[in-house]
């Protein structure tokens, strides 16, 4: 409620530093905490442990390293299941693992603040309000620099590309864009609205240098993991053949409606509004806070700190519907702690 006043009272004006104070005190308070409502950090400590020990984390299960200490930190979820993340992401984590479980732990943590201080800093260019309505979300700061969520990670590489791009700095965006994707797939989803609208308006995009970066991480993914990382979506898809409790398709699924076709139904209004987000960004307004907000709105698997692919976008894009969707997000999934 303070958060949303709070925007509301600033609507009036408010001073540059006082809201990026603000927005950094917010986000980095749950440094102060250990890590914070979810077991995702050690599983990512627990991936570069088996790369490091002879396995490969895009074949091997955890549990086929239960041997090996930290096994026991592991989500029970990922026990039997392969990475789902990017091998960029994968190969920053490696040395890591050699590190303790409380180490490792406040790296990610650590990372994920400073993350989100770059996306505050990025914001900040757009408007003080866009600073104050992405810096000052708690339920961001909690999930992010209190979780240790890679979600962190690649909200800061899309802004990053994003303002490259408005700078004219075309091959560096392409990079940016890259790397992102090469974290966790998500970005895939919003590049080709970006790409139609940059050819709508005439602007010069970098293709060199989007396709240098995936190159040089695709050569070292193959050379680390084998081709086992083209795979990495793998468990996500079957994350879709279950639901979480705070998804949509699960809410209609309690009113009776069987799980297959609640599926089918989140699926095809995706694919509808996506069709429409293609159009709009063919006339020139890629709207990426909509895109995101539409995938995690139509997801069967959702997760709190989610909310990241959607608040920073709304908030550097000045659109007001997409704000007013990451607003009613944000007041949803509050409640949520882990995915149950």
């Amino acid at each position: 409620m303070a958060y949303v006043v709070g925007l509301a009272l600033l609507r009036r004006g408010g001073s540059r530093r006082v809201v990026a104070a603000l927005a950094v005190a917010i986000q980095l308070t749950p440094l102060a905490a250990p890590l914070l409502l979810s077991s995702d950090a050690y599983t990512y400590w627990f991936y570069a442990k088996v790369a490091r020990g002879g396995g490969n984390p895009y074949r091997d299960e955890p549990r086929e390293f239960a041997n090996i200490a930290g096994y026991e930190w592991v989500g029970a979820r990922w026990h039997g299941q392969t990475s789902a993340y990017g091998p960029a992401f994968t190969l920053a984590s490696e040395p890591l693992a050699g590190a303790t479980r409380n180490v490792a732990a406040w790296a990610y943590k650590g990372a994920a603040a400073l993350a989100m201080l770059v996306v505050v800093a990025l914001a900040l260019r757009h408007s003080v309000f866009a600073a104050a309505f992405v810096g000052w979300n708690p339920v961001l700061a909690v999930h992010l620099a209190g979780g240790g969520h890679n979600d962190a990670w690649v909200i800061a590489l899309v802004l990053a590309a994003l303002a490259l791009g408005a700078a004219a700095h075309r091959h560096a965006a392409g990079a940016a864009w890259a790397v992102a994707i090469f974290v966790k797939w998500i970005p895939l989803v919003l590049l080709p609205l970006r790409a139609l609208e940059a050819r709508a308006t005439g602007r010069r995009v970098g293709h060199l240098g989007f396709a240098v970066t995936a190159v040089v991480l695709a050569a070292a993914a193959t050379w680390r993991y084998g081709t086992g990382w083209l795979g990495a979506a793998t468990p996500l898809l079957r994350n879709a053949e279950t639901s979480t409790g705070y998804s949509l398709p699960h809410r209609v699924e309690q009113l009776g409606l069987p799980h297959a076709l609640a599926l089918s139904l989140f699926g095809a209004a995706f694919a509808v509004a996506y069709l429409w987000l293609l159009r709009e960004a063919w006339r020139g307004r890629a709207r990426l806070g909509l895109a995101a907000a539409a995938l995690l709105v139509c997801s069967p698997y959702v997760v709190v700190w989610y909310l990241a692919w959607v608040v920073p976008l709304a908030a550097v894009e000045e659109d007001r519907t997409a704000r007013l969707v990451a607003l009613a997000l944000t007041a949803y999934l509050l409640p949520q702690t882990i995915p149950v």
